[in-house]
């Protein structure tokens, strides 16, 4: 495991009024701090020093600034590919330590997600993930996160079309792993002056960190849950993601329970379809055991192939299989639609086949 120093703190890193603050405690006005925060979060301006519209006034504290204990955090596009249907953009960023992160901004009809990235790498080892895979560097400040937001709008913009609404942070990572960057940066990419992408379009997911489900409820944070279950059994669960060894489905479900009493919210479950391993009427059966009681919803996700997990995806007919015991035991699914495949959309896909190219 390789662990790298996180840079600076940036500009990015602030709420408005955060911003607000430190500009008017340096003698600047309100007014500095809201010109600055248009350009950052509704310009998406990556070359601050080049604007000619900013007053002098905060053109030289942002110099002043930029020189001393502040950065930009200003990504470069390592990759960019589009699918062959435009559907799907896969962004490779490359941020200033020269760590890579992915973010994908994904398109239907009437509206646009973007997948986004909360670490380099990621500690919780679950065998399917690319990402998984490559194991755990360092966290994403809360500026790093927010910058990949700002990616995907610029290239939203870029291409004519309208902004993201809808945010999930499933990308590479553990979001609840990196708790307190993960919900500045949400308080920073919800605050109203920002981008006007609500809590209620923004989902949160996790691989089974009970702490931070706990913590999630118990702080009434207003985003959508997302659970990575996968497997209905302790000893099927532990190989797919060895991560519930340290809290394992009792421990899981009963955080899921306690948030779900806490916040009254549904909680939305995913499931990586694996043939012949956990996709059969049976396992279903065993699912629906789990979640009874629960306000749930279960995402059933095709297998993204990865080169170090050997399963196949599931047939089609065993996942229709699947979603019908689902839905006779009351537990509404979504089969999720398989996006960006040919442009290694899935987490931490696209780093791990540049990495082997230049290996």
């Amino acid at each position: 495991m390789t662990v790298t120093v996180a840079p600076s703190p940036g500009f990015l890193d602030l709420t408005s009024a955060e911003l607000a603050e430190r500009m008017v405690a340096d003698g600047l006005r309100p007014a500095h701090a809201g010109a600055l925060w248009r350009v950052l979060h509704h310009q998406f301006e990556t070359h601050l020093l080049a604007r000619e519209d900013l007053e002098p006034p905060l053109k030289r504290w942002i110099t002043a600034k930029l020189a001393g204990e502040f950065t930009h955090i200003t990504p470069q596009i390592a990759s960019h590919i589009p699918s062959a249907d435009g559907l799907t953009q896969k962004l490779l960023l490359r941020l200033a330590d020269g760590q890579e992160v992915e973010t994908v901004v994904m398109s239907y009809t009437g509206r646009h997600t973007a997948c986004i990235s909360t670490q380099a790498g990621c500690a919780m080892g679950c065998v399917f993930c690319a990402t998984g895979q490559m194991g755990f560097v360092r966290h994403l400040t809360p500026g790093e996160i927010v910058a990949q937001v700002l990616e995907a709008q610029r290239l939203l913009k870029g291409l004519g079309l309208p902004g993201l609404r809808n945010l999930v942070f499933m990308g590479m990572g553990e979001p609840l792993h990196n708790y307190d960057s993960v919900m500045q940066a949400l308080r920073i990419i919800t605050d109203p002056r920002s981008s006007r992408i609500g809590p209620s379009r923004i989902t949160v997911s996790t691989v089974g960190v009970v702490p931070g489900i706990i913590r999630f409820a118990a702080e009434q944070q207003p985003y959508n849950l997302a659970v990575s279950l996968h497997a209905a059994t302790d000893a099927e669960r532990t190989a797919l993601v060895p991560v519930n060894a340290r809290w394992p489905l009792a421990e899981l479900m009963e955080a899921c329970r306690f948030y779900h009493s806490h916040t009254g919210k549904k909680i939305f479950f995913g499931w990586t379809l694996i043939a012949g391993r956990n996709d059969t009427p049976d396992v279903a059966r065993q699912v629906a055991g789990l979640l009874r009681g629960l306000s749930a919803h279960v995402n059933l996700i095709p297998l993204n192939p990865t080169e170090k997990f050997d399963g196949c995806e599931s047939a089609d007919s065993a996942a229709d299989g699947f979603q019908k015991v689902l839905a006779d035991a009351g537990i509404p699914s979504t089969v999720r639609q398989r996006r960006g495949i040919d442009v290694a959309a899935g987490c931490g896909q696209l780093k791990a086949a540049k990495k082997r190219s230049q290996d």
